[in-house]
C-alpha cells in the first residue's frame, strides 16, 4: 500500500493505516512542482546576494550576521551540528517515523525552499525505515522542535545514529551499506528541517491513536464491569442522553447499550437497587466527555499536520514573490490540544480504577468474594492490583499538570515565550501508557468477577470478548505474578490501537 503526500490532505488515519500495514509513502506531482518552485526562489535571493533570514544570514540572535556566501551550506550543517543537543531517552521509531512523514509533508507544500534531493533523502528513509535515533527531552516548543528535529537532520547527512532492521548503528554505515549518499545540504535546508512541531505533533498523534482507541477499549471493558456488578441498564436509554444534547455522550450510550444487549446480569432501575453509583451511572457523560477531548486534539493535529510551520517562510503569488519571518513554528495550538489530551486521558484511568475498586472491596462488589480472592485470607487476590491501579492513577495526575503555562526565555531573549508542547507531548503519553495498564487491571478484575456471576449469562458481544481475553490471561486460580498479566492485557490492548478493528 501507498500514502501519498501532498501537503495538505494527511490525516491521523493515514498514518495509523500506514503504520499498522508498513506502507510506503510517495508525493504528488503538484507537491513536487511546488518544491521545485519554493527553490528557485532561494536560488534568486542566493544569487542577488538579499538579506533573507537564515539563508543569506545567521540564526536567532545572530540574525543581523550576514554570511559570505561560499559559507551558506556550511551555515546549515552547522546549525544541524549545534542544535543536536537532545538528551535523555529517544523516541519510540513509530514516532520518529511519524516525524520524518509530518517533516516531509511540510515541505511538500512549498513553502519551504527545500531541494528535491532533501525530499528524496527522506522519501528513501522513510521507505527504507531507517529511523533517526531522536532524543526526547530539550525542546522548548518554539522556535520549533529544534533539538529533536536536528537529530533527524543529522541522520540524513551520515551523522546520526538511527534505528535500522531491529539495530541502532551509525547513520553513515547504514547509508553506505545500501550504497546511498549522505544528504548534502544546501542553502536554507538546515533551518527548513528543524524550524517546525513535527516532534510534539508526531507524539501527539501517536498518543491520539492510542487514547481514542482506549476510550472504545474502556468500554467493553466496563461492560463486564457493569454485568459484574448487576449494573442497571435504564441510565443508558436513549432518551436519557439526547435531551443533554452532546453526542459523544450520545454515542458512548449507545455503544454501551450494543455491549450489554441480550445480557442476563443487567437489572433494571428497581429491581436490585434503585439508582448505580457514578462511575456505573455515568459511563456515558464520563467516557464521553473524553471523546470530546480527543476530537477537539485530533482537529488540532490534523492542521498542523497539514501546516506550513518554519521560518522563514517562501511565497510565490504569480506575479510576486516573498520571504516572511514569521511565528509559525511556535507551538502554542498544539500545546494547548496536547495537555487537554492529557485531561481526557487521565479521566479514563480515574473512573476506571473507581470501577475496579467496586469489585474488589467486599463492601461494594454485591457480594463477591473480597479481592476476588479463591480463598480470603490465605491468598490476597485482586488486592495488590488495585494498588498499583490507584497508583497509577495519581501519579497520571501529576503529569497532568499544563505544561503550555510555562514559558523560558531562550536566545538572549530574542525568543522570549515559548510553549513547552514537547514536554506535554511526552508527558500525555507517559499518561496514556498508564491509563492502558489501569483498563488492563479492570479487565482482569472483571473477567475474574464475571466467573463468580456466571459467564454464560453474559451478553452475546462480552462472552466473545471474555473468550478472547481467555487466551491472554488465564483464570485466577491461585495467586501468581499479577505484573505479567497485567503487561499482557496492556500489550494486546496497545497492538489492537493500530489494528483495523480499532474504531
Amino acid at each position: 500500500m501507498v500514502l501519498q503526500l501532498d501537503g495538505n490532505q494527511l490525516t491521523i488515519q493515514d498514518i495509523r493505516h500506514f503504520l499498522y500495514n508498513e506502507d510506503q509513502v510517495e508525493i504528488s506531482d503538484e507537491a513536487l512542482q511546488n518544491v521545485k518552485q519554493s527553490r528557485a526562489i532561494v536560488e534568486r535571493i542566493i544569487n542577488h546576494k538579499e538579506t533573507v533570514y537564515g539563508i543569506t544570514t545567521g540564526f536567532g540572535l545572530f540574525s543581523d550576521v550576514l554570511i559570505d556566501q561560499d559559507q551558506y551550506n556550511q551555515l546549515q550543517v552547522n546549525l544541524i551540528r549545534s542544535h543536536a543537543c537532545g538528551v535523555g531517552k529517544p523516541f519510540s521509531e513509530e514516532v520518529a517515523l511519524v516525524m520524518m512523514i509530518l517533516r516531509l509533508n511540510t515541505l511538500l507544500k512549498g513553502h519551504s525552499g527545500a531541494t528535491v534531493e532533501l525530499i528524496d533523502q527522506l522519501i528513501y528513509f522513510i521507505n527504507h525505515r531507517i529511523i533517526p535515533v531522536i532524543p526526547q527531552q530539550g525542546s522548548l516548543g518554539a522556535s520549533g522542535d529544534l533539538a529533536p528535529l536536528a537529530h533527524l537532520a543529522l541522520a540524513l547527512i551520515g551523522e546520526g545514529h538511527v534505528y535500522y532492521k531491529g539495530e541502532e548503528v551509525d547513520s553513515r554505515y547504514v547509508l553506505k551499506q545500501l550504497d546511498r549518499e549522505p544528504l548534502q545540504l544546501q542553502a536554507k535546508e538546515g533551518l527548513a528541517l528543524i524550524n517546525g512541531t513535527q516532534a510534539m505533533t508526531a507524539q501527539g498523534v501517536i498518543s491520539y491513536i492510542e487514547a481514542e482507541a482506549l476510550g472504545y477499549q474502556a468500554e467493553w471493558i466496563a461492560s463486564l464491569t457493569h454485568q459484574a456488578l448487576n449494573g442497571i441498564t435504564d441510565a443508558y436509554r436513549d432518551q436519557v442522553h439526547r435531551v443533554r444534547n452532546f453526542q459523544e455522550q450520545i454515542d458512548v450510550a449507545a455503544r454501551m447499550r450494543d455491549w450489554l444487549a441480550d445480557s442476563q446480569l443487567t437489572t433494571r432501575q428497581g429491581e436490585v437497587r434503585v439508582q448505580d453509583a457514578y462511575t456505573l451511572r455515568c459511563i456515558p457523560q464520563i467516557h464521553g466527555a473524553s471523546f470530546q477531548v480527543f476530537n477537539y486534539v485530533k482537529e488540532k493535529l490534523e492542521f498542523e499536520m497539514n501546516a506550513a510551520n518554519d521560518n522563514p517562510l517562501i511565497f510565490d503569488e504569480g506575479d510576486e514573490t516573498f520571504v516572511i519571518s514569521g511565528g509559525n513554528f511556535h507551538g502554542q495550538p498544539v500545546a494547548f490540544a496536547l495537555d487537554f489530551l492529557k485531561l481526557g486521558v487521565s479521566e479514563l484511568a480515574n473512573v476506571s480504577e473507581r470501577r475496579l475498586e467496586r469489585l474488589v472491596n467486599p463492601q461494594l462488589n454485591n457480594g463477591l468474594p473480597a479481592f476476588l480472592s479463591p480463598e480470603p485470607g490465605l491468598q490476597s487476590g485482586a488486592m495488590i492490583m488495585q494498588y498499583a491501579a490507584a497508583s497509577l492513577v495519581s501519579e497520571n495526575k501529576t503529569l497532568a499538570h499544563p505544561a503550555s503555562v510555562d514559558s523560558i526565555p531562550s536566545s538572549a531573549n530574542q525568543e522570549d515565550h515559548v510553549s513547552m508542547g514537547t514536554i506535554a507531548s511526552r508527558h500525555g503519553y507517559q499518561m496514556v501508557e498508564n491509563a492502558r495498564r489501569v483498563l488492563a487491571i479492570e479487565c482482569i478484575i472483571a473477567l475474574q468477577a464475571v466467573e463468580y456471576q456466571d459467564v454464560d449469562k453474559l451478553s452475546p458481544k462480552t462472552h466473545e470478548k471474555y473468550d478472547e481475553m481467555r487466551q491472554i490471561v488465564s483464570t485466577i486460580k491461585e495467586d501468581r505474578q499479577f505484573h505479567k498479566d497485567i503487561e499482557a492485557v496492556s500489550q494486546y490492548l496497545r497492538d489492537q490501537a493500530y489494528s483495523d478493528s480499532a474504531v
